[in-house]
């Protein structure tokens, strides 16, 4: 029997190759030259890249034997996930190989700010000896306001205590006993860019959290203060906090990531109270090498046929066919429930009934948690990392399956309880020959509709003229709406609207919507592609 092939198109570690084994036929070819690489395609089962390498629709279709794609790193900007999938093949990487990188990298550019490193070797380099040009602070009883309190701001978090600084952080989606544990006061937005001496950011780049850090932040800050961003561009407003830095508004800003890379000017970049790296988080030998040795052990995974837990794709083997489709279903009914949930969630189950029960189901679990916590934290999430996220911020979960479904063959439902008390659930299907992904149930009500990229749900006071209301107001913005379903419990009791949009919508026209239906709870979801 012939060996499999494992094409590594990029330079990786001596450790990547060993932990591979044996048991494959390893070739080598430089992935940035498009013909060296179509030509190690054509027999590759499996190929290993970093950042270089494009792997797009183009170059998966030179392979035809191609199993498995894995990036040893963190970021897949350079592998085209959709066509992957399409063809079949699994892609892979390294979601956690990169924090302590990220977290070591955060700490660096806050002492960097608070002693002025960058300009002071500058100017000695250039021969001039101006120390008191350079006069810095001490971290010392300085107020550092952490952005987002997943694995790596936790982690920043652990690093800064030893300085002796007073912790602070927003992060909707943690609880009071999690920041407890890590020392740190939890605070809302507003109240932490007030009393911040350092801002640092560790969100997810998702629509809602895109420029969460803009103008108005930026102007309620100390004109003392510095705000670091070593998690993703465009999660600081980059021309506001050019403007805010300009006009004095904040002491200055260290930057390691760019809305787009490279910068295109030097708006930031050319500031002189501004110290920026080229995305440097995941650069150190030591993440590098825990990235190529965690995705060489997914690759013997994969060409083994067993289930990938770093898997990003539903291309991998290991998973039961019956259950497969039901995969993206459940991970887009997690970010749906990450979506409803206005405060840090205590317990989530994670229920499947129907026909599912008579298969090897434990997938969808992991495929629950990794949709629900890609909307709440900043580092990439999946199926192996997912419930270590749900154990660090002591989310109870349980799993239960059971062969009733009284409306539809299979139904998969999470359900679950706010820290204050507040219950929610959502429960989708997939109907008929195609397959269609529906959520069939919203909090209690049932409904049906098609999974929509862009989704809202409002409930409120049922009486007449409501859908008029919030109709005439997308439609005077422009938003079209693509599907609704409207329920209620009782003749003018509580109503619940699911409206499927055309795109997003922006802030001030959700709070237009709050105020135009009185609506008791609001929710603006988008999907992505997980």
């Amino acid at each position: 029997m012939t060996a499999p092939v494992v094409l590594i198109a990029e330079q990786l570690s001596p450790a990547t190759v060993a932990a591979l084994g044996p048991d494959f036929e390893v070739v080598q070819a430089d992935g940035t030259d498009r013909e060296a690489l179509r030509a190690a395609l054509a027999n590759a089962d499996a190929v290993l890249v970093r950042s270089a390498t494009q792997l797009d629709a183009e170059a998966i279709g030179w392979a035809p034997k191609l199993k498995v794609i894995a990036r040893a790193g963190v970021g897949l900007d350079n592998v085209d996930i959709k066509a992957a999938t399409q063809a079949g093949v699994m892609v892979v990487n390294a979601p956690t190989s990169n924090i302590i990188s990220a977290a070591e990298l955060t700490v660096a550019h806050i002492l960097g700010l608070a002693r002025h490193l960058p300009r002071a070797h500058g100017s000695l380099a250039a021969g001039e000896w101006k120390r008191s040009s350079f006069t810095g602070i001490e971290l010392y009883e300085k107020t550092v306001g952490i952005v987002g309190l997943g694995r790596i701001g936790a982690l920043v978090a652990e690093r800064l205590r030893g300085f002796g600084v007073e912790l602070i952080a927003f992060d909707p989606y943690v609880t009071a006993v999690r920041a407890q544990q890590l020392g740190v006061e939890l605070v809302s937005l507003e109240e932490l860019v007030s009393r911040a001496d350092f801002l640092t950011i560790h969100m997810p780049r998702t629509p809602e959290t895109l420029g969460m850090i803009g103008a108005d932040q930026l102007a309620a800050m100390k004109p003392t203060a510095y705000v670091v961003n070593v998690a993703r561009g465009g999660l600081i407003d980059e021309a506001a906090l050019a403007a805010a830095l300009a006009d004095g508004q904040i002491a200055g800003a260290a930057l390691d990531v760019f809305m787009q890379e490279p910068p295109a000017d030097a708006s930031l970049t050319g500031l002189p109270n501004v110290n920026v790296t080229p995305h440097l988080g995941a650069s150190t030998e030591e993440a590098q090498e825990k990235a190529g040795i965690a995705v060489a052990k997914s690759v013997r995974l994969a060409l083994a046929g067993d289930l990938v837990p770093d898997a990003v794709n539903l291309a991998g083997a290991g998973i039961d066919e019956y259950v497969r489709p039901g995969l993206p279903l459940t991970e887009k009914l997690g970010q749906v429930f990450a979506g409803l949930a206005n405060g840090p969630i205590a317990s989530l189950d994670i229920e499947v009934h129907g026909e599912l029960s008579e298969h090897r189901v434990e997938a969808l679990r992991l495929a629950a948690l990794k949709g629900l916590f890609a909307r709440i934290v900043s580092e990439p999430v999946s199926y192996v990392n997912a419930p270590l996220l749900a154990e660090q911020r002591n989310l109870e979960v349980r799993f239960s399956v059971d062969s009733i479904s009284e409306s539809y063959r299979n139904v998969i439902t999470l359900r679950g309880a706010l820290t204050d008390g507040t219950q929610i659930s959502v429960s989708g299907t997939l109907t008929g020959p195609k397959q269609i992904e529906k959520i069939v149930e919203v909090n209690g009500y049932d409904v049906e509709l098609p999974i929509p990229e862009h989704l809202i749900v409002f409930s409120y006071t049922d009486r007449p003229g409501i859908v008029a209301a919030y109709g005439s107001l997308l439609g005077e913005a422009g938003v079209n709406i693509a599907g609704l379903q409207i329920a209620r419990d009782e003749k003018k009791g509580t109503a619940l609207s699911v409206l499927s949009i055309d795109a997003p919508i922006a802030d001030e026209l959700v709070e237009q919507l709050r105020d135009a239906i009185g609506a008791e709870q609001i929710s603006v979801i988008d999907i992505a592609e997980l």
